[in-house]
C-alpha cells in the first residue's frame, strides 16, 4: 500500500505536529507550508494521497482540490478546517474531496481516513500499470486480475510455461477460473494465433477425442476435469502424446489428482506427463486484496453488458466482499457484481447496517485467516507475512475466535 502523505498547511506547528502522527502510524509524510510548495509534488505518477488545511493566505485548499484534479482526478485529497462549516464540507465533497475533517481531529479518525485513500491510490495506481501491461500486450496482464502477490506470481508463473510448449496442468478450486487461465497460457505461447479448443474430459470418446485434437492442431487442447476423461480416452491420449501430437495440451482439474490416481481413475502415466508443469490457481481467500480490483472489473463488465451505468461502488460495499469467504471464487464475485449493476440485493447483512469498526473487523479477519492459509496454518510465519508481533497476531487470533490448527494441511 502507498504511504505517502503530502501535508500542507501554513501553520507550522500544525503541520508537524500531523507529520508526528503520520510518522507514527509507520506512514511517510512530505510537508508543505503553501500551496506553491505542494505543487511541485502533485503529479499523476504520485503514489500517495493529500491532506491539505482549506484556510491558507493566498491559494487556499479548494484551489489546491481543483489543481489536484486537473493533474490526476483520481488523486485523493482530504481537507482539513478549524471553522466547523457544515456548507463548507459539503461544497469540499462536492468539489471531489475524498475526505473532510474538523481540527482538532483525533489520531484514529485521521488515520482511517488516510487510510481509505491510501489504499484507494493504491488501487488506482496499480490498475494503471494493469492498463499499460494491456497495451504491450500481454495477455497474462490483460485477463488475470488482481494486485496482490499471488496474483502476480500467478501471472508469472503462466508467462513461464507458456513458452515452453509442455503439456500443462492448471489446478485450482471450483470457480478460480481453470479454463481462463488454460487460455492466457495459450494466447502467451507461440500458438497464439493457432486454435484454442476446450473439451470436457467427462464426454469425450476415444473417436470424440482424435476429433478435438485435430481440430486443436497446431494450438492448444484444453480437457476440462482432466481426471473423469474416460480410461480408454485417457490410454488414446498417451498415444497421441508419445506419437507428437500437433496440439498441445493444457489439462484442469478442480480435484486431487494423486488421488485419483491411487483409486485407479487416472492412468498414471498420462498424470505423470501432466505433474511436470503444474499451474495452481489461489482461492479468493488467499488474496482478499484482489476483491476490489476484480469485483470493480466484473461491475463494470456487467454494466456494459447490461447497458447500464455502472452504480458507485461505496467503500462500505467493498469492505463487506472482503469480509466474506467466497467458496464460489472469481465465479461467485462475478456473480454478486451482475447482481449489484441490476440492483438486486444480497442475502445476509447489508453494509450499511454495519458500522466502521465492525466493517474492519470483518476484513482483519479475513486477512488473518488467509495468512494462515497461506502459511499452513504456522501461525508465527504467519504473523512473519503480516509484520505483526507474535502476541499481537495471536491476541487477535483469540479475538476473533480462529484456531491455526484448523488451516493445516
Amino acid at each position: 500500500m502507498s504511504k505517502h502523505v503530502l501535508v500542507v498547511d501554513d501553520d507550522a506547528a500544525v503541520r508537524d505536529a500531523l507529520a508526528q502522527t503520520l510518522e507514527l502510524a509507520d506512514l511517510h509524510p512530505i510537508t508543505a507550508g503553501s500551496f506553491v510548495v505542494a505543487k511541485d509534488h502533485i503529479k499523476a505518477d504520485f503514489d500517495g494521497v493529500i491532506l491539505s488545511d482549506i484556510r491558507m493566505p493566498g491559494r487556499d485548499g479548494f484551489h489546491l482540490l481543483a489543481h489536484a484534479r486537473h493533474v490526476d482526478e483520481d488523486l485523493p485529497v482530504v481537507l482539513l478546517t478549524g471553522e466547523g462549516d457544515i456548507p463548507m464540507a459539503v461544497q469540499a465533497m462536492r468539489e471531489g474531496a475524498f475526505g473532510f475533517l474538523e481540527k482538532p481531529c483525533a489520531p484514529r479518525d485521521l488515520l482511517a481516513v488516510l487510510e481509505r485513500a491510501l489504499k484507494t491510490r493504491t488501487l488506482v495506481l496499480e490498475n494503471r500499470r494493469m492498463h499499460d501491461l494491456v497495451k504491450t500486450g500481454d495477455p497474462a496482464a490483460r485477463i488475470i486480475f488482481g494486485s496482490s502477490e499471488n496474483a502476480e506470481r500467478l501471472r508469472d508463473r503462466v508467462r513461464r510455461v507458456a513458452p515452453l510448449d509442455t503439456e500443462v496442468l492448471i489446478m485450482g478450486a471450483p470457480g478460480t477460473g481453470i479454463s481462463k487461465v488454460a487460455e492466457v497460457v495459450h494466447l502467451c505461447s507461440r500458438r497464439s494465433k493457432a486454435p484454442f479448443v476446450k473439451r470436457a474430459a467427462a464426454d469425450l470418446t476415444p473417436a470424440a477425442l482424435v476429433e478435438a485434437l485435430d481440430t486443436a492442431a497446431g494450438g492448444s487442447l484444453f480437457l476440462d476435469e482432466v481426471s473423469q476423461l474416460p480410461a480408454a480416452s485417457q490410454l488414446t491420449m498417451l498415444e497421441a502424446l508419445e506419437d507428437g501430437a500437433s496440439a498441445r495440451l493444457l489439462a484442469g482439474s478442480t480435484r486431487d489428482l494423486g488421488l485419483a490416481v491411487e483409486k485407479g481413475v487416472l492412468n498414471s502415466d498420462l498424470y505423470y506427463r501432466l505433474e511436470v508443469m503444474p499451474v495452481r490457481i489461489p482461492s479468493l481467500s488467499e488474496r482478499p486484496e484482489d476483491i476490489p480490483v476484480m469485483f470493480r472489473h466484473y461491475a463494470a463488465q456487467a454494466a456494459e453488458q447490461a447497458g447500464l451505468e455502472l452504480p458507485e461502488i461505496r467503500a462500505d460495499h467493498v469492505a463487506d466482499l472482503m469480509a466474506r469467504d467466497w467458496p464460489g471464487n472469481a465465479r461467485a464475485l462475478m456473480s454478486a457484481a451482475m447482481r449489484f449493476v441490476l440492483g438486486m440485493p444480497e442475502d445476509g447483512v447489508a453494509p450499511s447496517d454495519l458500522g466502521l469498526a465492525e466493517q474492519m473487523a470483518r476484513v482483519e479477519r479475513s486477512l488473518l485467516i488467509a495468512a494462515l492459509e497461506r502459511q499452513n496454518g504456522q501461525a508465527s510465519a504467519a504473523a512473519r507475512a503480516l509484520k505483526l508481533p507474535r502476541k499481537t497476531f495471536y491476541d487477535k487470533l483469540a479475538r476473533y475466535q480462529i484456531r491455526a490448527e484448523d488451516y493445516r494441511r
